[in-house]
C-alpha cells in the first residue's frame, strides 16, 4: 500500500487508520531517516488505538508502554542498541509474543530477531515534490494458509 502525504496531519492520519485496524499479537516495523515524521505517524497509531496519552520517541528508555488503549501498546525505538542482545535485557520477546500490538521504531537494526509475521511502514522523503512530501509505503505480511 502506497499513501502519499503533503501536511504532517495527513501522516498522522495514516498512523491512525492503521492504529484502528491493529490487532493484539501484531508487530509493526517503522523504519525512516531521521525527521522524516515517525513519531508523528506513530502519535497517529496510538490515537487510533484510542491511547489519550501524549505518545513521543522512547529514545532512552528503549520501549514505553501505553495500557489505556483498546489494546497494550509497546512502543520500542531502537536507534540506540549497541548490540541485538540489550533486547533480552528489556524481555524483547514478552512484548512482541504478547497480547498487545509492538511498534518499532529503526527496526531494521534489530532484523535477525523480528518476527517473520509483521507489517513494514517506511517512510520517506522526496524534495523535488516538496519539503512536506512523504511516501508512506505499508508493507502487510502475506497471508499463511
Amino acid at each position: 500500500m502506497l499513501i502519499e502525504s503533503t501536511k504532517t496531519e495527513d501522516t498522522f492520519d495514516a498512523g491512525f487508520r492503521l492504529g484502528q485496524q491493529a490487532k493484539a499479537g501484531e508487530v509493526y516495523c517503522l523504519l525512516g531517516d531521521l525527521g522524516v515524521g515517525k513519531t508523528v505517524f506513530t502519535q497517529g497509531f496510538a490515537k487510533g488505538l484510542e491511547i489519550e496519552e501524549p505518545v513521543s520517541s522512547p529514545t532512552f528508555t528503549i520501549v514505553q508502554t501505553y495500557e489505556d488503549g483498546r489494546l497494550p501498546f509497546y512502543h520500542f525505538d531502537v536507534y540506540r542498541i549497541a548490540d541485538v542482545e540489550e533486547m533480552d535485557e528489556i524481555g524483547y520477546e514478552d512484548y512482541v509474543y504478547g497480547e498487545g500490538v509492538s511498534f518499532i521504531e529503526w527496526a531494521n537494526l534489530i532484523e535477525e530477531i523480528l518476527p517473520e509475521n509483521r507489517t513494514v511502514i517506511t517512510i520517506e522523503k522526496d524534495l523535488e515534490k516538496g519539503f512536506d512530501y512523504r511516501k508512506i509505503t505499508i508493507e502487510f505480511p502475506e497471508d499463511t494458509p
